[in-house]
């Protein structure tokens, strides 16, 4: 069978759980659910039935019977929010016996943390806006070569030899920069192999793991982190994450071939949120910014920050659709708009005077972008309980259809609540 892709359309918190939920309710069994890029950086915060979980590293299939999590290579892992997570999970009831790990992920040391916290109060009104997780600087020490992996765990001589050659950099710059002090050798060598013995049951070759179940059958999907326009590569850098959180990082982060994807599934809100820093066009810094921000509970499911809150941006949408080769949109939170008489749909930017009708090249012209925007009418009902497109307001029907004919591909489902059964199927667009 060919493996699913499911990213961000946005700057990321879209709600891929709904897209889970549609592959689930068109029949589609998910045997294998990977996490291909990021760490506990970003957070699902997944509804079902009366249960709320806050998921910041594991993959949203912990939760879902008879499904096996994997965290790719392309991920970075803290040990400790790992085993946090799992036992809060597990005094909650839930089986997480099923988690498997790659052997090539990266480990995030305790050295980097305090690195990714001090460097972005260094850096003051040029800060990025990262979550202090030690994220990036385990991504540059990656591509540094002076990384450490999970398989390091097993071998101490070549743990040992690893945190020796990184700290000879690290506590250059925490004491002559930072003035802080520096870090031990044998205080992170004893925290990270306190974790191994635990560790060890879950550790695999998850790219041989991934290949023979496609081989035999089974659907695997690779689940982004964050979102499209928090791209390394893509995103409004320098504002973006360490990794590659498009379609096309899901095969260097599972190891996983491009031959093997048929599907690209792409979540996009109603409306537009960010966290952190950087250029946001249809940002509202005003009560509609407020009102779509307590609407939609829009607060980090990993940080708790207030996002920026914005109209829908099809520009955005476009951009996401090209770059991920998108088959089709899951539109969530559209219950969040119900209410407004009039709901603005940015369709273009204007850059100096000049109708921009697709992303402009530059950093620079991004930033100054100005959104144009058409009004759409407004409905007043509650649309939580609908489960059919023709459940829906005649407003809220021409809404979807308006920004679907805006955003490049066709939307497959629509999200109208919190909770997983609260979505409606549009199976004749798929």
């Amino acid at each position: 069978m060919p493996a699913i892709v499911l990213v961000g359309a946005q700057w990321g918190d879209e709600g891929k759980g709904k897209a889970t939920d549609l592959l689930g309710n068109t029949g589609t069994a998910i045997d294998y659910v990977v996490k291909f890029n990021g760490g506990n950086n970003a957070g699902h915060t997944v509804v079902i039935g009366t249960e709320k979980y806050a998921l910041h590293l594991l993959p949203s299939g912990i939760l879902t019977p008879g499904v096996t999590p994997v965290i790719g290579n392309g991920v970075v892992v803290d040990l400790s929010v790992l085993f946090e997570e799992l036992d809060a999970l597990q005094a909650r009831g839930v089986d997480t016996s099923r988690l498997v790990v790659s052997a090539n992920a990266h480990v995030i040391p305790p050295y980097n943390r305090t690195l990714d916290k001090v460097t972005e109060r260094f850096l003051g009104s040029r800060r990025i806006g990262t979550t202090g997780r030690g994220i990036g600087p385990t991504y540059a020490d990656k591509m540094n070569r002076i990384g450490i992996r999970v398989q390091d765990l097993y071998d101490e001589k070549i743990l040992e030899q690893k945190i020796t050659g990184a700290l000879e950099q690290k506590n250059q710059l925490l004491v002559k920069v930072y003035n802080r002090r520096a870090v031990e050798i044998s205080e992170v060598l004893d925290e990270l192999l306190g974790y191994a013995e635990r560790l060890r049951p879950m550790v695999a070759d998850t790219s041989l793991l991934l290949g023979k179940a496609l081989d035999a059958g089974k659907t695997v999907l690779m689940e982004a982190g964050q979102a499209t326009l928090l791209d390394v590569d893509h995103g409004t850098y320098p504002f973006v994450t360490s990794s590659s959180a498009i379609s096309a990082g899901a095969c260097t982060g599972a190891g996983i071939p491009p031959t093997r994807i048929d599907r690209v599934m792409a979540v996009v809100k109603a409306y537009t949120t960010r966290v952190g820093e950087g250029p946001f066009p249809t940002e509202l810094l005003d009560a509609d910014g407020e009102w779509l921000r307590q609407q939609g509970f829009e607060f980090g499911t990993t940080t708790g920050r207030p996002r920026r809150c914005g109209w829908y941006d099809a520009v955005i949408a476009r951009y996401a659709a090209r770059v991920n080769g998108v088959t089709d949109f899951v539109l969530t939170k559209l219950d969040t708009l119900t209410g407004r008489e009039k709901i603005p749909v940015c369709v273009a930017y204007d850059v100096n005077g000049v109708r921009h009708d697709e992303m402009p090249m530059t950093q620079t012209d991004f930033h100054h972008a100005k959104p144009v925007y058409e009004e759409l009418d407004g409905w007043s009902e509650d649309i939580t309980g609908c489960r059919s497109f023709d459940d829906l307001p005649k407003n809220a029907q021409t809404y979807i259809r308006t920004v679907e004919a805006m955003s490049g591909a066709p939307i497959s489902a629509v999200g109208v609540g919190p909770e997983r059964s609260q979505i409606v199927m549009l199976d004749d667009r798929i």
